[in-house]
């Protein structure tokens, strides 16, 4: 066997355990809102975003990625078909240990820093400091920021909103069903905008934004109405007025957190079979470009992989963000999930950095701030901002002693 198909073999596992630790960690993204206000249990969850994620991965994941993720290393350190394996096998490595730490320790980091801090360990290991284009690093402490702000502040505003419009009043079920159209149908506005500027297959329909702005409008219109009669329909009044409002914000949350899941699977697959992809054309013809073709079975390979850290690891993180900092409910769940999505959509077409992790965590935060600061664990909160702040310098030291190891061998 030659040292590259050696080398291919040990890319698939350490790229099948890059993807079981994104599902492990990142699975709290779009579920833990949910699980956290009990609309659905963990089993469910599991279940839910498993399934999800391998469709979102195999039919809406990229089939093409960027050679140099995220463009943090220098061209001139990728021209070298020796570096680049022994580089892309570090950086899947050393993201992994470092996610699979967090996830040990049930906090939440960024699978994508984790990937950028490895490259930039492989990088300045191969290249020197003259290799990174540190600018790129820029953006992602700008992430650490502007994430968590600004789903913070949607956060806040909405429940705030939530409190006044339906729950501080006297008939609470009837005013939540008057006003689910306007809560469905900004939902299905945020997911139909999100799928068509956010994910790979949105890329691919290169639909214009004025369009997609009008198909997401009429799509909110008639999913809003057809959303309050089908809640009329099978929602009868509950005892205890405020738990109907509760129903009905249950059945809007389960659907963000699905609509989450499906694009987890299709953005964030990248991050592990990103590297694999490239390890896999070289060893295949020899040679590669700025970018590589992803056939289909390693975005397959990819979703079962995070399909499965979902199912073995994912009650972590998850029970961190869905109860330890705050107690959710199911508006307070709706509340964080919109603030996330919507966050991410805003930020992404505007090209602002943006982590999902950071979203979801800033939307907990907003939400429980919206009922007095007692009601945030800050003690957590500034455990997850350690590791968001290590995770690029822990994977980068990680990947420059694995890809040390690794070129004495190759």
């Amino acid at each position: 066997m030659t040292a590259e198909y050696l080398i291919l073999i040990i890319g698939f596992v350490f790229g099948f355990y890059m993807a079981w630790n994104i599902g492990a960690n990142d699975v709290a993204n779009s579920m833990a809102p949910a699980v956290g206000a009990k609309a659905i249990t963990i089993r469910q969850a599991v279940l839910i975003a498993g399934i999800l994620n391998i469709v979102g991965a195999t039919f809406i994941g990229s089939h093409v990625t960027n050679t140099i993720r995220k463009g943090i290393v220098s061209t001139e350190v990728m021209s070298d078909p020796h570096v680049v394996l022994a580089g892309a096998l570090a950086a899947m490595l050393a993201a992994a240990l470092w996610v699979s730490f967090a996830t040990w320790r049930s906090l939440p980091v960024s699978t994508t820093h984790s990937i950028v801090g490895a490259m930039i360990g492989f990088g300045i290991t191969a290249g020197g400091f003259s290799a990174i284009k540190w600018e790129k690093l820029g953006a992602i402490v700008m992430s650490w920021i502007i994430s968590p702000v600004f789903s913070l502040i949607i956060g806040f505003i909405l429940f705030k909103v939530i409190i006044k419009v339906i729950l501080s009043r006297d008939f609470v079920f009837e005013q939540s069903i008057r006003t689910s159209p306007y809560f469905i149908g900004s939902t299905v506005f945020v997911v139909i905008l999100s799928f068509v500027f956010k994910t790979p297959l949105g890329k691919k329909l290169a639909i214009s934004t004025p369009m997609a702005l009008i198909a997401a409008f009429i799509s909110a219109v008639l999913f809003g109405y057809l959303g309050k009669v089908l809640l009329q329909k099978f929602l009868s009044q509950k005892e205890g007025n405020a738990n109907g409002a509760e129903e009905v914000f249950r059945r809007i949350q389960i659907g963000t957190a699905c609509y989450i899941s499906l694009a987890h699977g299709a953005n964030d697959v990248a991050n592990a079979i990103g590297p694999l992809a490239v390890i896999y054309f070289l060893v295949q013809t020899g040679t590669v470009g700025a970018q590589v073709p992803v056939p289909i079975f390693l975005l397959l390979f990819g979703g079962v992989g995070i399909a499965l850290g979902i199912g073995m690891a994912g009650k972590r993180v998850m029970t961190t963000i869905g109860t330890k900092i705050t107690t959710l409910t199911n508006s307070r769940g709706f509340a964080v999930s919109f603030s996330a999505a919507t966050t991410v959509l805003v930020a992404s077409k505007l090209g602002l950095p943006v982590s999902t992790t950071h979203a979801a965590v800033g939307g907990v935060m907003g939400v429980g701030l919206a009922r007095g600061l007692d009601a945030v664990n800050f003690r957590i909160i500034f455990q997850i901002m350690i590791y968001w702040v290590l995770t690029v310098p822990a994977s980068a030291i990680t990947s420059m002693i694995v890809y040390k190891i690794i070129r004495i061998f190759y």
